[in-house]
């Protein structure tokens, strides 16, 4: 007993020098716009950060990773701590090489080997990747286990097809969104499946990042039981794609950010899901997108990212989707300057979301304990 209260004294005196010497009070959350991945940056009091996923790869590589480097900037880190690497898809990974030439990154976490081979992805996981975290600490993360961040509770509730079995939050309790969904049978795993899906708990205040966590997953994870309680920011998984109502209104968030891009993410269906969730008080977008139209879209004001080629108006309607079989247009370009929604939260469970863009800002109070 005396070990334990030693080390919790540690850890306590730890985050207090981390705050003296940052003037940081606040776990900021950077939701980075890399056109419809989910690269979202964390920093603690203590000056400590985690990176979830790295961007795009390709000819958006370099984009990517300079506007999560603009974020780490702002910041003001001169490294990444622990970089989560939810999936090996393109849009989660495909930035990691140029972002690591630019800014150190000391530990690298994944789910473990590739569920979904790809000659062009293995290639660079056998070859990049290793490469990379074999002159840092790698560490392969199971449910249940716990990535040592001071200050914060990091918990891994799902990786390589697996959910957490024991509640985050006391005790599990029966979740009634279950009843409304029919698992999908028949159906290989993909990488989406195996994504390594983070809950983060910073004194009252609470979160969640599940990368591309599929709808069957989503059910593993919530049902029969919901073991994982509430949370007050719900960083929407699948790009702002359809979240399962068994996942976002049994969460019952008060905020829903969708890293969305300009037509990947916040369609009509997942924005009524969005917008109808139990104690939800604000949906906020990374990006405008054509897929909704003024009718399922968040406010301006709550909208980060517009895009490069600008129309006169808004259209009221979504954009209809070519028959099947028909390539779309081009989505339209977002190569320019980019910003990004800021998270401040507080231990006592007050946070503020910034927009980058128009420097709107809004500042949420907890919850009664009867909601």
């Amino acid at each position: 007993m005396g070990a334990r209260i030693l080390s919790l004294l540690l850890l306590v005196l730890s985050a207090t020098v981390g705050v003296a010497q940052t003037g940081r009070m606040t776990l900021d959350i950077y939701v980075v716009d890399v056109e419809g991945g989910n690269a979202v940056l964390f920093v603690t009091p203590s000056g400590e950060s985690v990176l979830i996923d790295s961007g795009n790869g390709g000819v958006a590589a370099v984009r990517d990773a300079e506007r999560i480097l603009a974020a780490a900037k702002d910041a003001g880190l001169a490294q990444i701590d622990h970089l989560i690497t939810t999936h090996y898809h393109g849009d989660h990974i495909g930035g990691l090489a140029e972002l690591a030439a630019r800014i150190p990154i000391k530990e690298f976490i994944d789910h473990g080997p590739n569920a979904q081979p790809n000659p062009n992805m293995d290639a660079f996981l056998q070859g990049g990747y290793r490469e990379l975290y074999s002159k840092e600490k790698h560490t392969v993360a199971k449910p249940g286990d716990r990535i040592p961040v001071a200050g914060v509770d990091w918990r891994v509730v799902t990786s390589a097809a697996e959910v957490i079995k024991t509640p985050v939050q006391g005790k599990a309790t029966p979740n009634p969104y279950c009843a409304n969904f029919t698992p999908q049978t028949g159906v290989n795993l993909t990488e989406d499946d195996q994504s390594l899906g983070t809950f983060i708990t910073f004194g009252k205040f609470r979160t969640i990042h599940l990368g591309d966590l599929t709808l069957n997953r989503q059910f593993d994870l919530m049902c029969p039981n919901n073991r994982l309680g509430t949370v007050d920011l719900l960083i929407a998984a699948r790009h702002g794609n359809v979240n399962a109502e068994l996942l976002s209104h049994a969460l019952r968030p008060q905020v829903i950010v969708t890293n969305n891009g300009t037509r990947k993410g916040a369609q009509p269906d997942a924005m009524k899901i969005f917008f109808t969730s139990p104690n939800i008080e604000d949906v906020w977008q990374i990006h405008f997108s054509q897929l909704s139209g003024q009718e399922f879209t968040a406010p301006g004001l709550f909208i980060a990212n517009l895009f490069d080629q600008q129309q006169e108006a808004m259209p009221l309607a979504p954009l209809t989707p070519p028959p099947q079989g028909q390539q779309a247009p081009p989505a339209p370009e977002h190569n320019g300057k980019a910003y990004y929604l800021k998270i401040s939260a507080r231990r006592d469970g007050v946070f503020t979301v910034t927009n980058t863009r128009n420097g709107f800002t809004k500042t949420y109070k907890p919850r009664s304990t009867s909601s």
